[in-house]
C-alpha cells in the first residue's frame, strides 16, 4: 500500500528578510523555523531545506542498507549514517555526501562497501535525488 507524508511551510516576507516555519504534518512531531540566512549562512537555531533533505537521505539510506545486509544474512548491529548536503547560493544543491560506519558481524570491509553502494543507488531518496551527485564513504567500526 502506498503512503503519502505531508509537511507544510508558512512563509512571511521577502526571501532575504523573511522567515517561515516548516510543520511536519504527518507525524505531528514539530515545527521548525527557516530563513534565508539559516540556509545560506549560519544555521543559528533554524533549519533549511538542505538539512531536511539530509535527514531524509540519511534515514532512508540507513533503512535500505539495513534491509540489504539483513537479506544477505549479515544483519547490522548498528549503522551510523551522516548526510552532508551542500548548497551554493545562486547555483543550488551541488552534491550530497553520505558517510556510514557500520557494526556488522561476519562481514568484511569490501562486502560492507558493496552493500552500502547498493543502498546508495537504490534507496528511494537517492533515486528521487538522482539529478544530484551523491558520493559515499563506507567503513566498518
Amino acid at each position: 500500500m502506498a503512503t503519502t507524508r505531508t509537511a507544510h511551510t508558512e512563509w512571511e516576507g521577502n526571501l532575504l528578510e523573511g522567515k517561515g516555519v516548516v510543520t511536519l504534518d504527518s507525524s505531528g512531531i514539530g515545527e521548525y523555523p527557516v530563513s534565508w540566512p539559516s540556509r545560506a549562512e549560519a544555521a543559528n537555531g533554524k533549519t533549511s531545506p538542505e538539512e531536511l533533505i539530509a535527514a531524509a537521505h540519511s534515514s532512508c539510506f540507513s533503512m535500505a542498507l539495513s534491509h540489504g545486509l539483513s537479506g544477505a544474512g549479515t544483519p547490522p548491529v548498528r549503522l551510523d549514517t551522516k548526510a552532508d548536503v551542500t548548497f551554493q547560493p545562486g547555483t543550488g544543491i551541488t552534491g550530497i555526501h553520505l558517510t556510514v560506519v557500520g557494526d556488522v558481524p561476519g562481514l568484511d570491509e569490501a562486502g560492507f562497501v558493496k552493500a552500502a553502494e547498493d543502498a546508495k543507488a537504490n534507496c528511494p531518496v537517492s533515486q528521487a535525488l538522482s539529478g544530484t551527485t551523491i558520493t559515499l564513504s563506507a567503513s566498518l567500526a
